[in-house]
């Protein structure tokens, strides 16, 4: 499997399962107006950060950044572009509540794997809790560190270092969204 072979499964995993049962409980009905709600939230997200690559996964969306969260070696502070980036995500995200957030925080191969692993979940945090203070709820957001086995790009070069240096945000129907969807289109 490629370098972000691993990344892409694990997050369509998590994206399928997350809303997938839901398919299965709310019929083809429930789920189709799941996949209508996140693909205008894919298209708004991609409308407000043209820098960014927004993908519907299964159910869900992946939001990955080409510049905008970054982080300097060794380091967990969201850099300004970040900043700016998560700013208008949240501003988004305002517009569609029934979704959840997993945030992924990658780091390098500089580093041991303990230093590296506690700077991904570190760097998880600071998109998390700078989404926070942007405005999105606590119960909507959650955290994942991924180490170096998943990185985009190659950890041969600064340049793909600095790639690997990252997070990733899941986006996926939360179960109140589910539920409610359930209740309009008819599930069981």
């Amino acid at each position: 499997m490629g370098r972000c072979g691993s990344v892409v499964l694990m997050l369509a995993l998590v994206l399928t399962l997350s809303s997938g049962a839901t398919n299965l409980r709310a019929g083809a009905v429930g789920g189709a107006a799941i996949g209508g709600v996140m693909d205008a939230q894919a298209e708004d997200l991609q409308d407000k950060l043209p820098n960014s690559r927004v993908e519907r996964i299964g159910e869900g969306i992946r939001a990955t950044f080409d510049s905008g969260i970054l982080f300097d070696v060794g380091q967990s502070t969201l850099r300004a572009a970040a900043q700016q980036t998560l700013r208008e995500m949240a501003e988004s995200l305002e517009n569609y509540e029934g979704t959840t957030l997993i945030v992924f925080g990658q780091a390098d191969s500089t580093g041991g794997v303990e230093l590296n692993q506690s700077l991904l979940e570190r760097r998880a945090d600071a998109a998390r809790t700078f989404l926070l203070g942007a405005g999105l709820k606590n119960d909507r957001i959650s955290t994942v560190g991924r180490g170096e086995q998943d990185s985009v790009d190659t950890n041969e070069t600064e340049a793909g270092r600095q790639a690997n240096r990252r997070v990733l945000i899941a986006i996926y129907a939360s179960e109140d969204m589910q539920a409610e969807m359930m209740r309009r289109h008819g599930g069981l």
